[in-house]
């Protein structure tokens, strides 16, 4: 029996990889499962991988950000969840609440916006609220500076949202870049003042020329303490809605490992991490990636570790570590140098975290 892709709904692109959003059903999170007192002016990833928070203008409103097992049945069983807990009612103009994805310019090459030949596609997502509540999704083109928005209402029950976005052929000569920076962004606007929120909303293709097209008609979601946004089935695709796309966690967290890595801490733990000693004060490793990331990422880290020799171990704090940066190219694994004091010239060992607690972190995010 021969199926055509147009027999189950999406005559545009393959049954498997349609989706192009990372982590759409919620359920890494790296980083942490809940962060408190989100808000205020900051932009940052904090909880769920792939998904960032920015809050624009120094609002009073306060939130909770987690990773919550709420989603619907047969989705997901996790969902990305907003728990209000500082009101804002005095809403400055510059004010903005927005969660995003943001998509590589060579991730979204299916998509020919901008030039002959464009083609259509389609953002679905499940989602709750506390109350009925009305809020703007946004497709974004940084390279260009065009966008496309609409509004939806989440309910108190799961609802899936469909916003079908035509093709955008622009000027014929504006195509994404290919490369691996920042080119489509799925923007959720929250919460906004009468910068982001008067005007009339872009609900086809436009340039942005300024801010108020993009978020005319939300409610706020600092409006009250009792307010929370539940989100999870994100997907992202060509042609028309099909049903959602089901990945395992294995392969999510491997895609979400390109943008962030994260080693914890155990008592004692050993990472595996070979390295020598090349003076009294400084130790080298040789750190193979489990995925190439998506570029030379930020080193960070928190806690205690150690430089385990044969005869000798010296320990450090993770801030005394950093990066020899490999050439441009493909990030596949990175040379790891420790400064530090009692380590004897010409030892082999390996990197030990000391605590629990104590993590290793590499970020290379959009």
């Amino acid at each position: 029996v021969t199926t055509r892709l147009d027999q189950v709904g999406n005559s545009e692109g393959a049954l498997s990889n349609r989706n192009m959003v990372l982590n759409g059903s919620m359920a890494v999170a790296q980083r942490a499962t809940s962060v408190t007192g989100l808000g205020g002016n900051a932009d940052a990833y904090n909880t769920l991988d792939r998904f960032k928070l920015s809050a624009e203008g120094s609002m009073a409103g306060r939130l909770t950000m987690s990773k919550t097992a709420d989603g619907p049945n047969g989705i997901s069983a996790n969902c990305l969840k907003l728990d209000c807990t500082t009101a804002d009612t005095s809403i400055a103009a510059g004010e903005a609440l927005i969660l995003s994805t943001y998509l590589e310019g060579q991730n979204v090459q299916r998509l020919g916006k901008g030039i002959a030949g464009a083609k259509q596609s389609v953002i679905s997502f499940y989602v709750k609220a506390s109350s009925s509540l009305t809020f703007a999704i946004e497709l974004f083109d940084g390279d260009n500076a065009r966008h496309i928005v609409k509004l939806f209402t989440a309910t108190t029950g799961w609802n899936r949202i469909e916003f079908n976005i035509p093709a955008d052929e622009d000027d014929g000569s504006s195509a994404l870049d290919d490369d691996n920076a920042a080119s489509l962004y799925i923007n959720f606007w929250l919460h906004g003042g009468s910068t982001f929120t008067g005007g009339t909303l872009a609900t086809a293709w436009a340039n942005k020329t300024n801010n108020n097209t993009r978020a005319a008609g939300i409610d706020s979601f600092f409006s009250s303490t009792d307010n929370n946004f539940f989100l999870t089935g994100l997907q992202f695709e060509l042609g028309t809605a099909t049903p959602f796309e089901h990945i395992s966690y294995g392969d999510q967290l491997q895609k979400c490992q390109r943008y962030f890595f994260k080693l914890e801490g155990v008592h004692n733990a050993r990472l595996g991490i070979g390295g020598y000693v090349v003076g009294a004060t400084e130790a080298r490793f040789d750190f193979i990636l489990p995925v190439s990331m998506r570029a030379v990422p930020t080193l960070s880290g928190s806690g205690t570790a150690s430089f385990d020799a044969s005869t000798d171990s010296a320990d450090f704090t993770i801030t005394n570590m950093v990066i020899n940066s490999p050439p441009a190219g493909t990030i596949t694994g990175l040379g790891l140098q420790i400064a530090t004091s009692g380590m004897v010239a010409g030892q082999a060992g390996g990197l030990r975290l000391r605590n629990a607690g104590s993590s290793l972190t590499l970020d290379s995010e959009l």
